[in-house]
Parts: structure tokens; C-alpha cells; sequence
């Protein structure tokens, strides 16, 4: 036994240090995957011959035009579906949940303990949130092509190209009357002119607990299986405050969806870099995703500490630290896919075949054969500043409140400088107290403002290095917590005391103090002012080269392949279907008793806990009912909200996510395990009819229409 035990782990051992070799030494061999640029079709081009030669679905002009007039665009961030003729809306909770508050009364917690609303008067109109419907799209390709061509210069071009852009926006909106946007498609190859009509009054109807609609938090996001309530309904109301009426929603599944059929997510996805060239991928690796996934991570550690230091504040933070770790997730898988040498092949050999189509066609190679060198030269120009740009262009929102502070001295004590008479008003000598005393904040939190302070350090490190002059300055060659206790021992601008006394000085005192959140304003504004310059001029040379770019690529793909995500409606092919993962096989679908038992396997704990009733529910919920399930549709942030529809143009789901392997598709599309998450049609009816009794909004589902007793 000891023998073969033996020999097994030699023959694990080189199988494990064996295959990479063997994989590396293969690459050349990798080719480009024939949907590798994705699914994600737009509306004018949607893809006819390919649906009905892969599936047998032929959609007529009358389904698309439903299903397109069905989908909404939700705020600026998220989709959402017309569900009935009433004008009720069904988007995901975390597209609301940030809206919750701000229509909650007195002594409620909505976040805390849901809504529903028993009758329409009982609705409530959210504040600022506004839906838009897809309603004209027309080719503007032609015109905006040959004004940015009639340009000179790339600057020129660009200038152009934006002036025809807004010319047709103008004209198209006071002709129809919708909200008009220009979309630029395949990189500038072509462009779409979508006029949308857009519903103000927009009433929540009814969410679920924030626990069960963001189930499992942080932990459990981009994974699977999972056990999300992550669904809401809203609902349009016309100008005379009656529910809208519209002639094209979704009807609502109780069967869900079937294995082997063919499913649409319908819906607006964010931004993609399919198309982007390889130089451009490199760049992205080497330089923005490396100090995303840094700047991200730590700021959730950050919130870890804030959490343990300040448990009555636990919420609060959670709340923020939510978000960012959906944003160090996702910026960790891209990072991840950019780095792994298959993906990469695949994108290099997809540029292959483009350059080879391009360099066989004399008159697209005369045409448009610089274009790579060009984006080289500019991504090459990009990383000499975008190291020091980072470094000196610090978010507010991620460094100590004392860099606003400094900032706000330094632009007075620069002020200061002038004649009494040339210096704004705040800052003349009978209001000079006052707007000294206003710039120290009210509350500013010391712990946060360290740990926060030793990030800025790191983060300057990193992208300058610890020698650099302006790093050694301001922390003295440390890193982390050491460098925060040195910048804030040697700041002025710590306590209200200190500081009121550091303002009172002599402007030249301020300016040329050794102050390091003052030395780092006076060092890097002008300094931080020419790399933003300079980082337009090239982005400026990379636009036109990218318009040019798109051009050839649909000269030689035409609509075959779709283009980058844009934020508009887009219609995406897939099916349910398995997916190996950590050693077994995920199941298409997730039944509610899943959610009990992670409710119970992690002990009733925060992110697994569970609200009272989801506890005590009656024998009438059915337990085996489907409640997640994962299906090969192309999706990514911007989905959120998106209805998943069957070839009867019926929900089947709510799009909210996508599993752990989706995150590459922010550049490359693959089949083998990416799937998108969605809430299922059968788990929604049962959690409304049987577990909370909102049967007002599950009959209207099951009707398309508001049920008779609820419409007085």
C-alpha cells in the first residue's frame, strides 16, 4: 500500500509540473473560438440565419419588435422588463436596494423587513429613478463617418464626429420626441442612432429583506449554485398617475425553463473589451486591472478592520464593503483571465487572422495596415504616464480626508497670494475666518483616515516605487501603517487646533511647508495637470485609430460577430446546462431546501441568516420548487435586471449574476464554464403566493393585468 502510495505521488508530482510545460509549449497552437467576441446581438443586426440553423427558432418581426418594446433600460445602471399590461416592472433587488430608504416612512426599515404595497394607492414613487423604453433605432453610419472623416487631424476627426453626433441627437429628438443617443458600434464601424421613451413615475411595488435578496453577500457573489431572492417589482405609472398600459410585456412562466430550449436574456449590458486589440489587453494587465485589484482589495480589508473596530457601525460598512467587493471580483477574474497564456493566445490569433484578412486585400491593407503598429505606439506612449497619473490623481473617495483638506489650503493660500480685490469672494478678509473654520470637517473618522493614509502610500509605491523623491518625502521610505503613523506625525492638519493654527500662516509659509499631504498638492498639480494632457493627446491618436479599427472589422466580419457591450439592448442566445467545477458537477438548478441547508450549514449566520418568516413558513411552500438555475447566455454587468425569456417570449427568470468563470468576459467570451445566474420564474410565483403573501403581484404575473379586486 505504502509502495503504490509512493508511486502515485511521483506520477502526481509530474503530472502537476509536467502539464504546464506541455500547455506552454503548446500556445502556438491555440485558435480563436468562433464566438470568442460573444452573444451579445443587437436588434438591427440580430443574427437570423444563425438562430434558426443552431436552434430551428425562426423569429418573425413582430416577436422582436414585442420582445425589444418589452425590455427596459433600468436608471443608469441596471435592465428591467415590462411583466404586465399594467405596467409593472420586474428588474433585480440590488437595482433598488440603494433606493430604499429614500421611500420609507417614519420608524420603517424597508432594508431591513421588505415592501410590499397591499394596493396600488399603497405604491410609492421613487425619488429620481426613471425607465427607457427602446422605441427608434435608425443607421446613422453614413453621416457620422463623413463628418469625422472630413477632419484633418485625429483631433479634428474626433471634434467633428462629436459635433455630427449631437447634430443628430437634436434633430432625432425634436422630430420624435424621445431621448435620442448615438451609439458608437464595432469601435466606430458603425453607428446606431436609439431613440428611447422614457417613464418618470416609477413606484416600488415590492422587494424582499435586503438579507434574502443579496443572499450570501460578498461570499457567495459570482458564484454557484446559489440561493438569491434577487428580484424586485416596480411599476410605470402614465402622467395622469394611472398605471401605464402597454400592449408589450413578457407573460410570466410558472413552468420556468426547460432543459435543451433555447433562452434569450434581454437586456443592457455595461462595457466589454472584446474587440480591443492585444497591445491595447497588455495594457490592461500590466497597468489598470494590477492597481484595480490592489486599490480594491485593500479597501475591503479596510472595512474588515472597521467592521471588528466598530461593530455598531457594522451595517454601514458592510453596505459600502458590498460593493466593493462585487467591484474586486470582478477585477480579479479579468486580471486573472488576462494572465492566463490560453486566453491570450486566443485573442493573439484572433488579431492573426484579422491583420492576415487585411494584408490579403490590397486595398484594405493601404487603408488601414497601420492601425496596430499605431495602437502600440500609443499604449507604449500610455504606460510611460499612467504610472505617475495614478500616483498623483488619487481618488477622494479612496485617500484620507486630509488630502481634501490639504487641496482645499493650498487653492486658498494660492488665492491668498493675489490683491485683495482679484481673490474670491469667500476668501477676502472679512469672510477669510469664516471659510477658514468651514474647511476642517465636522466629523472625520481618525482610524478610517490612517488606514486610508497608509493606502495612498502603498498605492504611490507601487506605481512610482519606494525611491522615488516624492514617496521618500511623504513617508520617509515606509510602507503600510508605518507610513501613515510618519505623514500623520509630521501633518499640520490632523486636529482642528493644529490646522486653524497651520491656516493662519503666511500663504508662502503654507505653500512651502514640509506638510507631505501639502507638499504632495503643491508637487503634483501642475505636474498631474500635464499627464492628464498628454493622456487625452494619445487617447485622442487612439480614437481615430480605434474608429478605423472598427471600420475593418466590419468590413471583414460584418454582423457574423457582435459588437462590444455599450449599455444598450442587446439579445443574448443560450440554454441551461452544466458545467464542471471544484471536482464535481453544478446542477442546472438550485431548489429552495439549498437555501436551508447553507442557512443552516453556516450556523444562522450573517451573510446566511434569515428573516422570521423565511424561518417559519407554512406547509403550502413547497421547498422542491426551482429557485436558481444557470444557462451559457452571454451577459455582463448591466445585465442586472435582465428578463431571461423562452421562445414564447415568456419570463422564465431574472437575470442577477453571473458564476465565478463569467468574469473573463469582459474580453473574451468561452462556453465551457461561463454561465449566467438567474432567479427562476417558478421560485418568484412561490415566494409571492405562499411564503410573504404578495398574491396581488403573483396574479398579475399569472394574468398579465392587475387582478379586478385590486384596481380601485
Amino acid at each position: 500500500m505504502k509502495r503504490v502510495l509512493i508511486k502515485s505521488t511521483i506520477f502526481l508530482f509530474l503530472f502537476v509540473f509536467i502539464l504546464p510545460l506541455s500547455a506552454q509549449a503548446n500556445l502556438d497552437t491555440v485558435k480563436a473560438q468562433k464566438f470568442d467576441t460573444g452573444k451579445m446581438w443587437t436588434f438591427e443586426y440580430y443574427p437570423k440565419d444563425y438562430i434558426k440553423s443552431t436552434y430551428g427558432f425562426t423569429a418573425s418581426e413582430d416577436w422582436l419588435r414585442n420582445v425589444r418594446l418589452a425590455a427596459l433600460r433600468f436608471g443608469n445602471g441596471c435592465s428591467a422588463s415590462f411583466v404586465s399590461g399594467d405596467g409593472l416592472i420586474m428588474t433585480n433587488h440590488h437595482c433598488v436596494d440603494g433606493m430604499l430608504e429614500s421611500v420609507q416612512k417614519e420608524g420603517e426599515n424597508i432594508p431591513k423587513n421588505g415592501f410590499f404595497a397591499p394596493t396600488l394607492e399603497e405604491e410609492r414613487k421613487i425619488p429620481n429613478l426613471f425607465v427607457d423604453q427602446l422605441a427608434l433605432i435608425e443607421d446613422v453610419t453614413e453621416p457620422v463617418l463623413e463628418a469625422m472623416n472630413s477632419g484633418q487631424t485625429d483631433a479634428e476627426k474626433i471634434e467633428k464626429r462629436t459635433a455630427k453626433i449631437k447634430e443628430l441627437e437634436t434633430f432625432y429628438g425634436e422630430q420624435s420626441g424621445l431621448v435620442c443617443r448615438v451609439t458608437s458600434l464595432y469601435n466606430g464601424g458603425k453607428y446606431s442612432l436609439y431613440g428611447y421613451k422614457r417613464y418618470n413615475d416609477i413606484r416600488l411595488v415590492f422587494s424582499a429583506e435586503r438579507v434574502v435578496g443579496l443572499y450570501g453577500g460578498d461570499p457567495d457573489n459570482f458564484t454557484y449554485p446559489r440561493y438569491d431572492a434577487d428580484f424586485a417589482f416596480v411599476r410605470a405609472y402614465d402622467p395622469d398617475g394611472k398605471p401605464m398600459k402597454t400592449e408589450n410585456f413578457y407573460k410570466f412562466s410558472p413552468n420556468g425553463a426547460q432543459e435543451n430550449e433555447l433562452l434569450f436574456v434581454v437586456g443592457n449590458p455595461g462595457t466589454t473589451q472584446r474587440l480591443k486589440t492585444v497591445a491595447q489587453l497588455e495594457f490592461f494587465r500590466d497597468v489598470v486591472y494590477r492597481n484595480n485589484v490592489f486599490l480594491l482589495n485593500r479597501l475591503y480589508s479596510i472595512y474588515d478592520e472597521m467592521i471588528a473596530e466598530e461593530p455598531a457601525k457594522a451595517d454601514e460598512y458592510r453596505g459600502q464593503q458590498f460593493y466593493i467587493g462585487n467591484s474586486a471580483k470582478v477585477s480579479t477574474g479579468v486580471l486573472s483571465a488576462l494572465q492566463d497564456p490560453v486566453f491570450m493566445a486566443r485573442k493573439k490569433d484572433f488579431e492573426k487572422k484579422l491583420k492576415d484578412a487585411v494584408a490579403a486585400n490590397p486595398e484594405l491593407n493601404k487603408k488601414y495596415g497601420h492601425l496596430w503598429d499605431g495602437i502600440v505606439q500609443t499604449r507604449s506612449e500610455a504606460r510611460k504616464i499612467t504610472p505617475q497619473q495614478i500616483a498623483y490623481t488619487i481618488s477622494t473617495r479612496t485617500s484620507p480626508s486630509y488630502l481634501s483638506l490639504a487641496r482645499k489650503l493650498v487653492a486658498l493660500a494660492t488665492d491668498l497670494k493675489k490683491p485683495e480685490e482679484e481673490r474670491a469672494p469667500d476668501n477676502k478678509a472679512d469672510k477669510l475666518e469664516t471659510t477658514i473654520k468651514g474647511m476642517f470637517p465636522s466629523q472625520h473618522n481618525v482610524s478610517m483616515d490612517k488606514k486610508l493614509t497608509g493606502l495612498m502610500a502603498d498605492l504611490m509605491i507601487l506605481n512610482l516605487g519606494k525611491d522615488n523623491a516624492l514617496v521618500k518625502k511623504m513617508f520617509n521610505g515606509l510602507n503600510g501603517n508605518a507610513a501613515a503613523d510618519f505623514a500623520l506625525k509630521n501633518s499640520m492638519l490632523t486636529t482642528k487646533e493644529s490646522f486653524m493654527e497651520f491656516a493662519g500662516k503666511d500663504p508662502d509659509a503654507i505653500l512651502n511647508s514640509n506638510d507631505p499631504f501639502i507638499y504632495f498638492i503643491v508637487y503634483t498639480r501642475d505636474k498631474a495637470k500635464d499627464l492628464v494632457a498628454r493622456s487625452k493627446e494619445i487617447q485622442t491618436t487612439e480614437q481615430a485609430l480605434e474608429s478605423q479599427l472598427g471600420q475593418v472589422l466590419f468590413a471583414v466580419y460584418g454582423t457574423s460577430i457582435p459588437p462590444d457591450a455599450t449599455f444598450t439592448l442587446r439579445i443574448s442566445d443560450g440554454m441551461m446546462k452544466s458545467y464542471n467545477y471544484n471536482g464535481t458537477i453544478a446542477p442546472t438548478i438550485t431548489t429552495f431546501y439549498g437555501l436551508y441547508d447553507r442557512y443552516y450549514s453556516h450556523k444562522k449566520q450573517f451573510p446566511w441568516d434569515l428573516p422570521e418568516r423565511w424561518v417559519k413558513y407554512g406547509p403550502e411552500f413547497d421547498l422542491s420548487t426551482p429557485y436558481n438555475f444557470i444557462s451559457t447566455n452571454d451577459i455582463i454587468g448591466g445585465n442586472s435586471g435582465s428578463a431571461i425569456i423562452n421562445t414564447k417570449a415568456e419570463v422564465v427568470g431574472a437575470v442577477f449574476d453571473g458564476n465565478m468563470e463569467s468574469l473573463s468576459g469582459n474580453f473574451i467570451y468561452t462556453t465551457e464554464a461561463n454561465r449566467t445566474v438567474s432567479v427562476a420564474s417558478q421560485g418568484i410565483l412561490e415566494i409571492l403566493q405562499d411564503l410573504v403573501n404578495a398574491k396581488r403581484v403573483s396574479d398579475e404575473l399569472k394574468t398579465g393585468k392587475i387582478p379586478d379586486q385590486f384596481r380601485k
